[in-house]
Order: structure tokens, then sequence, then C-alpha cells
């Protein structure tokens, strides 16, 4: 399937696209940028109408009259399209705005009568997913879009509804080829893909995983996250991510900047089928909070063209712009299965294996230089810190470095 070749880059159309008139137009401009970023997909955050961040929506069949209307969005779908980038949209169906108009019906209601909410955000009312009305609105959503040529949908607060409700309501008969995930935060992940019929959920687990062990110096926490990641790729491929619109940009998260490099060959290294928030290729701080507008600092705006970016962000472009490129040359790592084969608190030695070849990502967060005690035979440096292929032992790796070996 097309999904597995897939690098996402993520965007938040109403922050991204700042005060613009026909917002969406002005995301045209950046489709190039995310091309030779190395991405093959746009992951579109809501673009439907709604009452304020997109996730409070009032019509699915209508674009946001602050991004622009269908002439825009058809615009931005084949002006992605022509460039080779997947288009998916970010569809909330567990709940609404309160201003949302439908019959009363459609609304799950607790015992005493009233309006259910989610998670106790009162503005947001929850859909009740047993009324066939509301199964057959969201397939005509899905359906309207998928025929106006999205290739996938990110499933908003998908672990908040009832699993069984999504295999009902997708339209896979229709669109074979469409790209259905869900955001699941906690839980049973591999259960809850094979009762609803997705293709994936969101790696929250690798994602807290990744940080968490670089920040303590604990690689022990990221290998039992990588056990439990390659036995979810025996039944499905998991969304990865190391950022997105709703948590702490990982260049804010982390500690000790000199890991952000980790952090991100960690993603490319696994199975998955990874995303890039955008700003995160470009080093941005952003710390979500939780208040009214705590999520503005992670949903910014940006400038009217690359050009316009701060000189500061570039390299880590370019070192997303390597990783990425190991990925693709290696398309088989969207399926590849992950070994620890050295492990300390600050040392892990992680092999991915698939059918096509294997790779050995080296992570030293110590503060002397490492030699790996593995083997790395037929193995040569794809990628690193510095731009430049280094010159003795790769196993050799200098303090709070790493080294990515893939074959020649």
């Amino acid at each position: 399937m097309w999904a597995d070749q897939a690098i996402w880059w993520q965007v938040y159309p109403l922050g991204f696209s700042g005060a613009a008139a026909h917002r969406l137009r002005k995301l045209e401009d950046w489709l190039e940028y995310a091309v030779e970023l190395g991405c093959s997909g746009l992951l579109l955050g809501p673009v439907f109408a709604s009452e304020t961040h997109g996730y409070d929506t009032v019509d699915h069949f209508r674009i946001d009259p602050r991004l622009g209307d269908d002439e825009d969005f058809d615009r931005l779908v084949a002006a992605a399209h022509a460039r080779g980038l997947r288009v998916a949209l970010d569809g909330v169906f567990n709940h609404v705005a309160r201003s949302f108009d439908a019959p009363a019906d459609w609304f799950r209601r607790g015992p005493d009568g009233t309006v259910d909410t989610f998670e106790g955000h009162e503005h947001l009312v929850a859909l009740d997913h047993s009324q066939p009305a509301v199964a057959q609105y969201v397939t005509d959503v899905l359906t309207h879009w998928l025929d106006r040529g999205v290739d996938g949908w990110r499933l908003d607060a998908a672990y908040a509804v009832p699993p069984g409700f999504w295999r009902a309501v997708l339209p896979r008969e229709r669109f074979p080829d469409a790209w259905f995930f869900g955001e699941v935060i906690h839980g049973d992940y591999a259960g809850y893909v094979a009762e609803s019929g997705l293709d994936s959920v969101t790696q929250y687990e690798l994602w807290k995983a990744i940080w968490s062990s670089l920040n303590d110096g604990n690689f022990f926490e990221l290998s039992y996250a990588l056990g439990r990641h390659d036995e979810l790729l025996e039944s499905f491929v998991p969304q990865t991510f190391i950022g997105n619109h709703d948590v702490t940009r990982i260049a804010t998260r982390l500690e000790d900047g000199r890991h952000l490099g980790h952090a991100l060959a960690i993603l490319f290294a696994v199975g998955g089928v990874p995303s890039i928030y955008y700003g995160d290729e470009q080093a941005f701080q952003g710390l979500k909070e939780d208040r009214a507008g705590g999520d503005d600092a992670i949903r910014p705006a940006f400038p009217d063209a690359p050009a316009g970016l701060a000189s500061s962000g570039w390299p880590t472009y370019r070192l997303h712009q390597r990783l990425i490129g190991v990925r693709r040359r290696n398309a088989w790592l969207t399926r590849g299965r992950t070994t620890v084969e050295h492990l300390t608190n600050q040392l892990v030695a992680l092999r991915t294996v698939g059918d096509s070849g294997s790779v050995l990502l080296l992570l030293n967060i110590s503060d002397q230089p490492e030699r790996f005690p593995v083997d790395a035979t037929g193995l040569t440096v794809g990628a690193q810190p510095g731009a430049g292929v280094p010159e003795g032992d790769p196993l050799l790796v200098p303090a709070h470095s790493w080294r990515f070996l893939t074959s020649p």
C-alpha cells in the first residue's frame, strides 16, 4: 500500500497561515519545501468550519471561511498531488461544537439527561455513536472528501469512540486505497486496530519513551517501549512521531539540545509511518500549557516563504533531509523489526531488520566517546549529526552523539 512509503509533513492550517486571506493558498507556496524535506504526504489539521480552534466543528462539509473556500481546497489538493504528495484530513467525529446543527438525538446524554461533553470541555458536545443517523453522517463526510481527492484521514479522539463504529462507517469498498488512522493515546493499540478496522493508530508510547529516556539517561525505558512496538508490528504499522499539534515541541521537551538528533534518528530507524510536525524540522520551540490558549505556542504562523525562516533552524532541516534520505533508500524500514543489541543507561545499539536489509543505530548520551561491541559487518555510516562521513572506526561514537549505519 502507498502508505507504507508515506512520510507526512503535518500542518495545523489555522495557525500556520496566520491572518492571510484565503489562507490555504499560502500553504501551496510551501509544498516544494515539504518535498525537498523528503516528505511524501501532507497531513492537514482541521480545515472544516468551526467555532474557534478547528476541533469544535460546526459543518464538516464546508471549508472554514478563515482558510478559504472549496476552490482554495481543490487547488491545494491538486497542487499537492502534482508534486507527488498525498493529502490526509483531520476528522473530528467524537464531538462537535455546541452550535452544531443536528437533531437532539444525535448527542450522547448522561443519566440526568444533559448532553455529555468531551473531557469536561463544555463547548464540545459528544455525538451518540449508537445512532444510525450519526453513522451515516460520518460515512457521508468521509466519502465527500475522498471523492474530492483526499487520500486518507486522521480520526481525532478515536480512543473516545467505540471501535466498532469505525468499522461500520469507513467507506472501504468504494475507496480501498484510502488510509485511515486514529488518535489513540493509551491502551491496547493492536486490539483497537483489530476491532475498528483502522489501518493504524498513533504511537504515543514510543513518543514518550523517546524523549523521556533521553532526558532521564535511561535507555532501558526505550528498550522496553521498542519491545512493545515490535509486537504491534506483527498486526499493523503504527503512526510514529516525535511531535504533533497536541504536545510540547521536541526541541523544548528535551533537556539537552545535543540530543535532538538522537530523537529524530530513532524515529527514522524503527518501523512505523512517521510524521514531522511543521516547525520541528526547523527546531522550533513551543511549550503546551493546560489553559485557555495553551496550544498557541505549538501552533504558530509560518512566514510567507522559506526565506523568512531563521537561519538557526536550517541545520536541523538538513539533518531531517539526511535521515529521511536514509529512510527512503531503505523503504522496508516501515515494517522493519528492531532488536536491542547493546544496552546501558546511556548507550543503546538498535538493529532494525527487514526483508531487504538491515540498519544499525548507535546512540551515546554519555560524557565520553564509546565504542559499541556490536557487529557492523557490511555497514557504513549513512547519517550522523554532521554531514561528512567520518574516517576510522564507525563503532566509536563521540560523547552525546550518534551514528546511523546502513548498507552501502
